[in-house]
């Protein structure tokens, strides 16, 4: 089984999603850490930061394989 990321959205920028999980400070990081490391998503490389993950994605960042999931939010 792959680590699971949630998302509360139906989708979130690679930008953000890095940010989320802790592997950039900031949005203007994204661009550099995209160029310097190994990201696919579905294993396509990402046009830019704003490029769009969603549910059910497989997300690939460096040799980390993950899987983007939506919350499931019950009231």
């Amino acid at each position: 089984m792959k680590p699971e990321i949630y998302i509360k959205d139906d989708s979130i920028t690679i930008g953000q999603l890095l940010k989320k999980i802790g592997l950039i400070q900031t949005g203007g990081g994204a661009k550099f850490y995209l160029e310097s490391n190994k990201v696919l998503i579905n294993n396509k490389k990402p046009e830019g930061r704003n490029t769009k993950v969603k549910n059910g994605d497989l997300l690939i960042i460096n040799s980390n394989i993950f899987i983007v999931k939506k919350e499931t939010v019950f009231d």
